[in-house]
């Protein structure tokens, strides 16, 4: 069995995937970044060395759970955040540089690709065919980017001008003594909140609802928080009910704007069932909806599944040629 490997490096999670000529994933490890109780993340620095000692147990594991018979015929690692020219974080050559001395070793391609990319082909894994062009909004601690995909290339049409959705979650679960990154357990704490959610913080949206502000509920939040008046339970349930307003509104304006039918949310924040919930019951509510998709919960946070079947994608095209 011939299999391509994926590799990525985020400033969250060491990752590997394999997939298998028609892109099933066969094989799949990640492991957080390790950040001390009361810390909001890590520098760059420390992410490097963080992946610099992870990144050879995380493909120890994945080959642990290959098929006997698998080869690996290529190997893909994602070498930017972004597909733009000058896109660039030190956390992603260490995954790349690992991903080219391995396939330099097994004499196999290497193949390169995106973060944002790899996040988008995660997302549609078992989702079926997509139409050519689509909305993408990618959200997660460190992007919060509504995209144009078209026939495989992005182009930023919505998003934040100042906080990114994973980083105003991760800020308030710290500040409510939770572990970072603070996403599901801000989840867990906003289920136990039973009562309606009252809006406390504003959706602030700008360019006709297609980009948004989040810093301003931040500060909110965090004023609340240690003014100990409001039940921890109700202001995660809160954030919940902003993001999810803020979103609907993106992806509502977004695929009226360029007159596209779909809408794919990605990213780590998207893993969160409330907000997948809460996302679909705003949505439902808007005449001419958008067809909304999510992609499986777990190919949703930062991992490598998107990147092998990216590189799958490029394998393909250099044996066709």
């Amino acid at each position: 069995m011939d299999a391509l490997l994926g590799l990525d490096t985020s400033c969250y999670t060491t990752s590997a995937a394999a997939v298998d000529m028609q892109g099933k994933v066969i094989a799949f490890s990640r492991m957080l970044l390790p950040v001390e109780s009361g810390q909001r993340g890590l520098r760059q620095s420390e992410a490097v060395f963080a992946h610099v000692r992870q990144i050879p147990e995380v493909v120890k594991q994945l080959m642990e759970q290959m098929p006997d018979d698998a080869r690996i015929a290529g190997v893909c690692a994602s070498a930017s955040p972004r597909d733009e020219e000058g896109s660039y974080m030190p956390v992603f050559r260490v995954g790349s540089g690992y991903g080219e001395a391995l396939a330099d070793t097994l004499r196999v391609p290497f193949f390169t690709t995106s973060h944002q990319q790899g996040h988008i082909a995660a997302g549609r894994i078992g989702l079926g065919p997509m139409d050519d062009r689509f909305i993408a909004l990618h959200i997660s601690g460190g992007t919060t980017e509504m995209v144009l995909w078209e026939e495989g290339r992005v182009c930023v049409v919505g998003g934040s001008l100042d906080l990114h959705a994973g980083q105003m979650v991760d800020r308030i679960g710290v500040e409510l003594g939770l572990k970072f990154p603070a996403g599901p357990a801000l989840e867990k704490l906003a289920n136990q909140w039973d009562n309606p959610t009252e809006a406390l913080f504003s959706a602030s949206m700008e360019q006709q609802d297609c980009y948004c502000h989040l810093s301003g509920a931040e500060t909110k939040a965090l004023r609340m928080i240690q003014a100990g008046k409001i039940p921890p339970e109700q202001i995660a349930a809160e954030v919940y009910d902003l993001l999810a307003r803020t979103i609907s509104r993106m992806l509502s304006a977004g695929t009226k704007k360029y007159g596209v039918k779909q809408a794919l949310v990605v990213g780590g924040v998207a893993s969160s069932e409330r907000l997948r919930t809460l996302t679909r019951q705003r949505l439902d509510k808007i005449r001419n909806r958008p067809e909304l998709l999510f992609g499986q919960s777990m190919y949703s946070a930062d991992n490598a599944a998107g990147v092998a079947c990216l590189g799958l994608e490029k394998y393909i095209k250099t044996k066709s040629v």
